[in-house]
């Protein structure tokens, strides 16, 4: 008996080490952040080659390590967002374009709930995808992992080669007549197709008069979004977004993926 349960027990670690390294998991806490990191940021490119059209701004990466996995375990979530601005009316019909665009292995989906159209995908080793408006003209993607072991942690891309976005920002600021009042912070994601989407941002100081008659003749006379509190607009391939708060002016200028 005493070999036989020797037996059984090198048989049944020898099992639970070759599973550990061949199979899948089937849970997300088998994946840490480290290893969920780098699904989320494809997760973005994805997202905002399928939003092509509309004007783009990738959010900060942000961590929350106040969550569980176990009464004995702590965990972390990692949150990605791309705020994006489209005509007023639209919402609907943009969420349903982006679903129709993401990778068929998604199972992307937009249904209409009491409060509003929601879009849910699954982009793979358990990390979600949803999306929803936020405002007239303005929907909001995020990318969740839910929570998780942190592993070795969570590394952001890098803000790799500068493009036009940093110009394009600087004049938008001109135009306004508003330097900026906080260090530009750039944020990253790998577009599927190859090369990399950046977002540029910045704050300034308050609201301009008339901030959308400044920045008209940048957009050509054509906002994608024009309300008091957004104007939005392509030019030369930058997506600019800019949020009109009463004290503050924030601004993102963006080159993003091919749709």
């Amino acid at each position: 008996m005493v070999v036989l349960t020797v037996a059984w027990a090198v048989l049944l670690a020898g099992l639970t080490w070759v599973s550990t390294r061949e199979d899948p998991p089937t849970v997300r806490e088998q994946r840490t952040l480290a290893q969920a990191g780098p699904v989320v940021d494809g997760a973005i490119g994805e997202l905002v080659a399928a939003a092509s059209g509309a004007v783009p701004a990738l959010i900060p990466p942000e961590i929350d390590r106040g969550c569980r996995i176990t009464p004995f375990a702590d965990g972390a979530t990692l949150v990605r967002e791309v705020e994006l601005a489209v005509p007023g009316g639209e919402e609907r019909a943009r969420l349903e374009l982006i679903a129709d665009r993401l990778p068929a292995t998604w199972r992307a989906g937009v249904r209409v709930t009491s409060d509003g159209p929601r879009l849910r995908a699954d982009a793979g080793e358990f990390v979600t995808v949803k999306g929803r408006p936020v405002a007239d003209g303005r929907l909001r993607l995020t990318v969740d992992t839910g929570c998780r072991p942190v592993g070795d942690g969570y590394t952001a891309p890098g803000p790799g080669s500068a493009g036009p976005e940093a110009g394009t920002l600087a004049e938008t600021l001109r135009a306004l007549d508003n330097p900026a009042t906080e260090a530009e912070v750039v944020v990253t994601a790998p577009c599927p197709g190859g090369g990399t989407a950046r977002t540029v941002r910045s704050g300034a100081g308050p609201v301009p008069a008339s901030p959308q008659a400044a920045l008209a003749p940048l957009a050509g006379g054509t906002p994608v979004v024009e309300t008091p509190e957004v104007y939005a607009y392509q030019r030369d391939g930058v997506a600019v977004l800019v949020d009109l708060h009463p004290d503050q002016v924030v601004l993102s200028a963006t080159t993003g993926c091919a749709g």
